[in-house]
């Protein structure tokens, strides 16, 4: 979007600001992962910056596991303003169930809006980095994934309304109409607000 995704204004907040309302209180610390701390010291959170800037969204998990200072991390997107807080109650219900609990909208994994155990995951993403590895699911086969799939998803999050994140002007645009029609009363177009990820 030619800026800084996190800082982008949606309906006079920025949208880091429309994720932390949603986390707020699920979890015992809240970190922001940033390569730009002082652009987020407003918000009062414990900031973390990747060793290596620009790795990508991989080292961006590394440097969350290795911050955190609990066992498990709720991992979310800085541009998904929609987040539904059954779905992500559910995620952090199963957390003795696996190392990584992931929907799968459409029977794709979304790893940007899942639950890693830390020390597990730590050490399959640092030996996945060291491979020379950067897509989020390449260490998946080496830990044990519990999918979330559409049945499941049906009941949290009918619209997939988690799901929809926001990549340039049109995606604002969407989601500046659906936040007037939910602040309304009205409910989202037929069929919700789905993106492709």
């Amino acid at each position: 979007m030619g800026q800084d995704k996190a800082l982008v204004q949606l309906s006079g907040h920025a949208l880091i600001e429309h994720v932390l309302a949603r986390v707020n209180r699920l979890g015992d610390e809240t970190l922001i992962t940033t390569n730009n701390p002082a652009r987020y010291t407003r918000f009062g959170l414990r900031l973390v910056s990747d060793p290596i800037p620009g790795a990508g969204a991989l080292q961006g998990l590394h440097t969350a596991l290795g911050a955190a200072q609990h066992a498990h991390v709720l991992l979310v997107a800085c541009d998904m303003p929609f987040l539904q807080p059954p779905l992500l109650e559910y995620l952090i219900s199963l957390a003795a169930s696996g190392d990584v609990i992931v929907p799968m909208p459409g029977g794709r994994y979304e790893p940007l809006l899942a639950l890693y155990q830390r020390e597990i995951c730590l050490q399959a993403v640092d030996q996945a980095l060291r491979a020379g590895e950067r897509r989020m699911i390449s260490f998946y086969s080496s830990v044990q994934v519990v999918e979330v799939t559409d049945s499941r998803l049906d009941e949290l999050d009918p619209q997939r309304l988690s799901f929809f994140n926001i990549n340039n002007a049109d995606d604002l645009k969407t989601a500046e109409f659906y936040l007037a029609a939910s602040l309304s009363g009205q409910h989202p177009p037929s069929g919700g607000i789905t993106n492709e990820i």
